[in-house]
């Protein structure tokens, strides 16, 4: 879970990130410092087709993100743009489709309990895992793994989480990497500071509350590079899974995935997909496939 410009500059003299300061409520994405990618497909008429009925007739997809995870979706410097991968990546599948992906900020664990109900989808580099797809379906769309990061003069060097036994860990609710730290906590000795965002466990560790933490990979890349020298990369990344876009298994929704799955196939064909990978530094994680609850585990 989510280049240079970032969200608010609230707790900026106190955590020296400028990338993943706090922010406040939802807004439609749109302008801020990194100009999105002006999307190249024309509109699949086929993949159209597929949406719901609902959706047709409002022009609008309700999409929940949590914008604290740079820089897949995090507010620019006006604290109120949403911006990053996943906002461009809706945009463009917006335009495939015929209809305005309008993202709001939402706390990451609220997210998928809210879909179907307050939104239509969750974008917001959700893993897709067997547990999440009993829930909702997932469009996979790209692949991250798991990277632990640390202060400067930390001298840890994990290849799990089992390393990570006797220390204090900051990470974000409702995430895998949560997931796997409460796992690992029946193993062994394990302090876990859980917050809401990826900011909270940020602050934690540069303010000294905790000794290392954990997010998916382009993401920690993300908070190293913007931490003017305060934390760096350790040990090596592990569990490379696919994101996935949430989809609610209702009726009101049924055609969606699919429209979607189509959507991402044409942007893939005609370069707009590795176009906005580029531009936010995260062409690594680029696939070939986009198809549905692709989970490995």
């Amino acid at each position: 879970m989510k280049f240079s410009a970032a969200r608010a500059t609230a707790i900026l003299s106190t955590i020296l990130i400028t990338g993943i300061a706090t922010g406040c409520g939802g807004s439609s994405s749109g302008g801020g410092d990194n100009a999105t990618v002006a999307p190249q497909s024309s509109t699949d008429s086929a993949a159209a087709a597929k949406l719901p009925a609902g959706i047709k007739s409002a022009g609008v997809v309700k999409v929940a993100t949590d914008a604290s995870y740079a820089p897949n979706e995090f507010f620019a410097s006006d604290n109120k743009t949403i911006q990053g991968m996943d906002v461009d990546l809706g945009k463009a599948i917006g335009a495939v489709l015929g209809v305005k992906f309008e993202f709001t900020n939402v706390t990451f664990d609220s997210i998928i309990p809210n879909l179907g109900s307050r939104y239509d989808l969750g974008m917001s580099s959700f893993t897709d895992n067997k547990d999440r797809e009993k829930t909702v379906d997932m469009v996979d769309y790209f692949s991250a793994g798991t990277s632990f990061f640390a202060p400067s003069n930390s001298s840890l060097n994990p290849t799990s989480t089992a390393d990570l036994c006797g220390k204090t860990v900051a990470v974000e609710k409702g995430t895998t990497q949560l997931d796997d730290l409460n796992a690992q906590k029946k193993k062994c000795k394990l302090t876990i500071l859980a917050f809401p965002d990826q900011n909270g466990a940020n602050l934690a560790l540069t303010s000294g509350r905790a000794q290392a933490s954990m997010s998916d990979s382009p993401v920690a890349a993300y908070i190293v590079k913007q931490s003017n020298g305060q934390l760096k990369l350790v040990g090596k990344p592990y569990g490379t899974a696919p994101y996935g876009i949430a989809v609610p298994k209702d009726a009101a929704h049924a055609g969606l995935a699919e429209a979607i799955s189509m959507a991402l196939k044409d942007l893939s064909d005609d370069g707009t997909y590795l176009t906005i990978l580029k531009k936010w530094g995260v062409e690594a994680g680029a696939v070939n496939d986009f198809g549905l609850n692709g989970a490995i585990s």
